[in-house]
């Protein structure tokens, strides 16, 4: 067995990241946030054929999959999400009410992977800070690594892309760059500019339905959908997110490829 040296471990880390990195700082689509939304719609979006790059700002992707229900690691879905379960190769289990439970730790696994084998990239401990705008349109993501953005007095780099995806939840955290300098006005429609109260059925249904571009080259989807269209959040259940990503991806491989 060869001698292993400890620099040759450190230099192969940092070549390969570092051809990773310069390959992924222009693209086709990034997303923002690595949950199961984004993660879905990684999957579609690079099964075609378009350069996709995922920034999550935790260590591990998945978002709030793991956890299931109050840290019972058991996800629930709904019947119109049980074919994109068999697509992502995810068993399930029936019970009652129509609806179905996924052990959260294979859910939260097998999107990670069908988003990679698929052609996406993943950069994890990566956070967005804001947005680059060129003529009154998203092109790209301000981005800083996740342990330095807001601690340290450190200039973040930029990703550049024909589309940015935020699904970054419950915070919107890229439509809320665009709305504190008052550049998208409210979108809500009446309704509160945040999400509602929880509403299961009617929160899966609005998750799905208003996926979709935001701003000018910025797309919502997953829960990020409810908070900048004030819909309601609706809990561990977790098909409409799949759902969603499912949509937006479809949406927006339809707008970059002129259709």
């Amino acid at each position: 067995m060869n001698r292993i040296d400890e620099t040759g471990i450190s230099r192969a880390i940092i070549a390969a990241y570092h051809e990773k990195l310069t390959d992924r700082i222009a693209g086709d689509v990034i997303i923002v946030g690595a949950g199961p939304a984004g993660m879905t719609a990684a999957y579609y979006l690079a099964g075609e054929g378009l350069k996709v790059t995922l920034l999550e700002k935790r260590l591990s992707p998945g978002g709030g999959v793991w956890g299931g229900g109050m840290a019972m690691n058991e996800a629930v879905v709904q019947e119109d999400a049980l074919e994109l379960l068999e697509e992502m190769d995810v068993r399930y289990n029936s019970c009652l009410g129509g609806l179905y439970t996924v052990d959260a730790i294979e859910l939260a696994a097998a999107l990670c992977l069908k988003a990679l084998k698929a052609g996406a990239v993943i950069l994890n401990l990566v956070t967005a800070e804001d947005v680059c705008l060129h003529g009154g349109r998203v092109t790209g993501v301000v981005a800083n690594r996740s342990m330095i953005a807001g601690a340290l007095p450190v200039d973040p780099i930029t990703f550049s892309a024909g589309a940015v995806v935020d699904a970054t939840g419950h915070d919107a955290v890229v439509v809320e760059t665009l709305r504190r300098r008052g550049l998208i006005k409210s979108l809500a429609e009446g309704r509160p500019v945040c999400e509602g109260p929880m509403d299961a059925a009617s929160g899966e249904a609005f998750v799905i339905e208003r996926a979709g571009e935001a701003f000018p080259g910025l797309w919502v989807s997953g829960m990020s959908v409810c908070a900048t269209f004030g819909g309601p959040r609706m809990g561990p259940i977790f098909g409409g997110m799949l759902l969603s990503g499912k949509r937006v991806a479809g949406l927006i491989a339809a707008a970059l490829s002129g259709k």
